[in-house]
């Protein structure tokens, strides 16, 4: 398997976009690409791999990527005759496209891919349709299974399930896990809050963040509630956005300007696992993707500087600081309590604000996160830059298979001279 490395990585804003179509944030987030990498067409392209989550409910079931892809070949921009291959897997959907360009260029068909994400979750006057957008990530031929799962894990996660009009039902499930971690480990709703506040405050210095606000802890308690024990602050919000990234070989890469070579991020280790019914005890498939990708590249938790995970909710953010290895089983809570997980602290996450402030665009999210990370490694990053970030992870997850997400991707970056 060849080196693998990052050339190109760009994310649109994210946010309530009603004006902007698909093609629109297509062409947004590869000129981006493009710009990024100091290229001026795509020329040199030879494979794409596209995710979207939710353009079937907009009326293109099939051959999304080719048709948000076939202005910029009409316009010159994007290769002819490269083929595209659409990839869907919840809100990790992104990560699974970074996954398909990765494996490209790591056996040698290619030199360079593109990864791109796009989405639009944001239907104005019409809460049905996102809410069968969002529907999709969960078994809908036989719901009862999930529904009899759930009631059963009830007693255990010492709340019951109960599905509201107001609310997805990962929410709920997201809730269940958050009420089970604090009646077995003292986790406390504060530390959730205290979660979700310093990652508002990481979002209030990202540009291109849904929110750019501060929120208080005692805020975060006091907003609305969702499903005990989150409240609206603590949830990621609809939007809209893209974003997208170029990999490529290092013959390729040695080919490019000093300017683009500096610039390199390379992929160190790219693992997934998949998600099962799984007892509250077990652990995640998230640990099992970041166990294949630390062993991919050689190193351990300790060698991580910043993180990039998947807090569609912000106890996600304590629950998979354990599963990748960071805390033990049960101290997540005291350890972002602690200060260690702001910009200053040991260890830095959600730089970019995650998803509770940056946004949610599902089939683009994963690829935000490589963006912010991109620029972390870069030393890019502005007021939010970590000192000295030489290596770096992302974790995204997406869809829900009982207490585990469907699919789980997990990928180590580094700096090219790292």
């Amino acid at each position: 398997m060849r080196d693998v490395y990052i050339i190109g990585a760009f994310s649109t804003a994210f946010g309530k976009k009603p004006d902007a179509s698909f093609k629109g944030l297509t062409r947004e987030a590869y000129l981006g690409l493009l710009a990024d990498a100091g290229l001026e067409t795509g020329a040199g392209i030879e494979t794409g791999w596209f995710s979207n989550c939710g353009m079937g409910s907009w009326g293109q079931r099939n051959i999304r990527g080719q048709v948000c892809f076939t202005p910029l070949v009409q316009d010159g921009l994007f290769p002819e005759r490269v083929p595209m291959i659409n990839v869907e897997g919840g809100c990790a959907s992104a990560m699974m496209a970074l996954s398909g360009a990765f494996k490209d260029v790591a056996s040698g068909e290619v030199d360079l891919s593109m990864a791109m994400g796009v989405e639009k979750t944001f239907v104005p006057g019409d809460a049905a349709r996102t809410a069968e957008i969002f529907e999709g990530g969960i078994d809908q031929i036989d719901p009862q299974e999930w529904q009899a799962y759930y009631a059963a894990a009830g007693q255990k996660a010492n709340k019951p399930f109960d599905m509201g009009p107001d609310r997805t039902v990962f929410m709920d499930t997201y809730a269940m896990q958050a009420c089970y971690h604090m009646a077995r480990w003292g986790t406390t709703q504060r530390q959730i809050a205290i979660a979700a506040s310093k990652n508002h405050w990481h979002g209030s210095m990202n540009p291109k963040a849904q929110y750019r606000f501060e929120v208080s802890p005692d805020e975060v308690l006091a907003d609305r509630p969702v499903s005990f024990p989150l409240t609206r602050s603590m949830c990621a919000p609809i939007g809209d956005g893209a974003a997208g990234a170029l990999v490529c070989s290092k013959d390729y890469l040695d080919g490019q300007p000093e300017a683009v070579r500096a610039r390199a991020i390379r992929i160190a280790g790219l693992a997934m696992s998949g998600g099962k019914y799984r007892d509250l005890d077990e652990p995640g498939l998230s640990s099992v993707a970041a166990q294949k990708a630390y062993a991919r590249a050689g190193l351990t938790p300790a060698d991580i500087d910043v993180v990039e995970l998947h807090d569609a909710t912000a106890f996600c953010e304590l629950y998979q600081l354990e599963m990748l290895g960071f805390c033990e089983p049960g101290t997540s809570g005291r350890f972002i309590e602690a200060g260690e997980t702001r910009l200053g602290g040991r260890l830095p996450v959600n730089t970019s604000g995650g998803l509770v402030s940056k946004g949610h665009p599902v089939g683009a999210t994963g690829l935000s996160m490589v963006s912010e990370l991109a620029a972390q490694l870069r030393h890019e990053a502005g007021d939010r830059q970590v000192a000295n970030a030489r290596v770096a992870l992302a974790e995204n997850g997406g869809g829900v298979v009982g207490f585990d997400e469907a699919a789980c991707a997990v990928a180590i970056l580094t700096r090219a001279d790292a």
